[in-house]
């Protein structure tokens, strides 16, 4: 458990809940339902055992963050607790309530044992990939599948892994699970650009030499099919560059080109090659329109840039306007 000040606001709730959902616990002194709902918060943070951390917030020492967020929720009263995850409050609830309530509101933000110990193996199977140790990468996302089958990145991390091996259809049975997360007006953009990695990797078999293609598009720099062609090849082996260098020339010589496949495979190879961002919680409930004077939304998420990367989205967007 702890204290947040203004002091501690920003590293303590913000930041830390980038990572670890939050529970901040408005109270006061002189508040009789404060006194009764603080040791049942803390055993509940014992039991979660690291799932979730309770701070605590002294509304009569405090007022701005706890005036701020009772603007923001539209609550009068307390014991108010607001639950922060992703840098945001996210959502709250108002009095002492029992604690296999507070045990409901808790299960609808805070990850289960087996999310978290996956997200571990995860972790852990990056760090291994990263090392030139596959076998164990491979090993340990196995594993966080088997104890979270809904982790969609410790499969696509796997479903790398198995491509990278050239073990096309043992990535395709994993894929199958979250394939209609690729398409809709609701699509995943992760899950798509990976669509597009096995497609390439299905396609790279059936491509003509790499020699011939290069004959080819010497011969006719307009040859759209003979360069799509080639980046799929590269795209299916890694060469991520290079598959998005032979985009690139498709894009700027005809950006309509097969219904903007040359852009949209670019794209989807940026993706594969980006580290995913922290997804952001919904909006907490509230005035869409009120300027608080603190900043609630977390700077805490944001994700360091790629070089690589960076450069290759500054490619396009010139190729494209």
């Amino acid at each position: 458990m702890i204290t947040i000040t203004l002091k501690n606001f920003e590293h303590d709730l913000i930041a830390a809940s980038a990572t670890t959902p939050v529970l901040l616990d408005i109270w006061a002194e002189w508040c009789g339902p404060c006194k009764q709902l603080g040791p049942v918060l803390e055993a509940l943070e014992t039991e979660y055992d690291g799932r979730f951390t309770l701070a605590k917030v002294n509304a009569d020492e405090e007022p701005e963050i706890a005036g701020q967020l009772s603007q923001m929720f539209g609550v009068r009263s307390i014991p108010f607790c607001v639950m922060f995850a992703g840098g945001q409050p996210v959502d709250g609830f108002v009095g002492a309530l029992p604690a296999d309530k507070i045990r409901e509101f808790l299960d609808k933000h805070v990850p289960s044992e087996a999310a978290v110990e996956a997200e571990q193996e995860l972790g852990e199977a990056e760090a291994l990939a990263a090392g030139g140790d596959a076998d164990q990468a491979l090993a340990k996302l196995q594993q966080a599948l088997e104890h979270d089958p809904a982790n969609v990145e410790a499969r696509l991390e796997l479903i790398k892994l198995l491509l990278e091996r050239g073990q096309v259809e043992p990535a395709k049975e994993l894929f199958q699970a979250i394939a209609a997360q690729a398409s809709g007006p609701l699509a995943d953009p992760r899950v798509a650009a990976f669509a597009a990695y096995l497609a390439a990797c299905e396609a790279a078999p059936r491509a003509r030499p790499e020699q011939a293609l290069a004959d080819a598009i010497a011969a006719n720099k307009r040859d759209f099919e003979a360069r799509f062609e080639l980046a799929q090849t590269h795209f299916a082996a890694g060469r991520f560059t290079a598959a998005m260098d032979e985009l690139l020339e498709i894009i700027m010589r005809d950006k309509k080109w097969q219904d903007e496949l040359a852009r949209k495979t670019y794209v989807a190879i940026l993706e594969v090659m980006t580290k995913p961002q922290p997804k952001t919680p919904a909006k907490a409930p509230g005035k869409p329109d009120a300027k608080p004077g603190l900043e609630l939304a977390g700077k805490a998420v944001v994700v360091s840039a790629d070089p690589l990367i960076d450069q290759y989205r500054r490619k396009l967007s010139m190729a494209l306007f």
